[in-house]
């Protein structure tokens, strides 16, 4: 287990986030939950200001899936190794998703592959839309928090997760299929009026 000081960091977030009365960010937290398409592609369509679909932006909306792919599976051997107990379990309260609770139990919370597909998703996006950075990196740290707001993950995960998603992001960074992709999503967005005309 987690250091006692670190452990009581993250009884204190859960404590704050299960007594919110925050129904809105809570409400949130629940629809950041859901990682199917075509829910997911939609999170960042507010702070981008573009419909994201398989109609519209193809290249980007198969590229996002993918991402969150290498993202969400960067966390899965730590997961197994650790097997860590999520936070509803200890504290017997509610979650943002309680129809997925009975597997939640199931899969280790340490690290959170949400947090990881937050945080990759924004580090990728704010190279392809740079305009946007601040708004994008807020929505990719809220993405992770929403774990913590939804009781199934502890601050510490997400943290954790949050570091293996910048860590996924320099790996396909040095990856040439990703890169080629990477360039299509980037021409697809310079097509439709939206990404920075700049060479990254």
């Amino acid at each position: 287990e987690i250091t006692s000081s670190a452990y009581q960091i993250d009884l204190e977030h859960a404590k704050r986030a299960v007594e919110s009365d925050n129904e809105i960010r809570f409400l949130k937290a629940a629809s950041d939950a859901d990682l199917s398409f075509p829910t997911a592609a939609k999170c960042f369509e507010a702070v981008l200001g573009i419909e994201i679909s398989e109609h519209k932006t193809p290249k980007f909306y198969v590229f996002m899936r993918r991402v969150m792919t290498d993202a969400g599976l960067s966390t899965y051997a730590a997961k197994n190794y650790y097997n860590r107990v999520r936070p509803f379990v200890v504290n017997n309260k509610k979650t943002c998703t309680p129809d997925q609770e009975e597997v939640l139990k199931t899969v280790g919370s340490f690290p959170s592959g949400h947090a990881a597909v937050g945080s990759a998703w924004s580090l990728i996006l704010i190279e392809i839309f740079p305009h946007h950075k601040e708004a994008i990196l807020k929505r990719g740290h809220d993405f992770g928090e929403s774990r913590v707001i939804c009781n199934a993950h502890w601050h510490s995960d997400v943290e954790m997760g949050r570091i293996m998603g910048k860590a996924t992001v320099e790996c396909l960074f040095a990856n040439s299929d990703f890169l080629s992709d990477f360039e299509a999503v980037k021409k697809e967005m310079l097509d439709i009026g939206l990404a920075a005309t700049d060479k990254i």
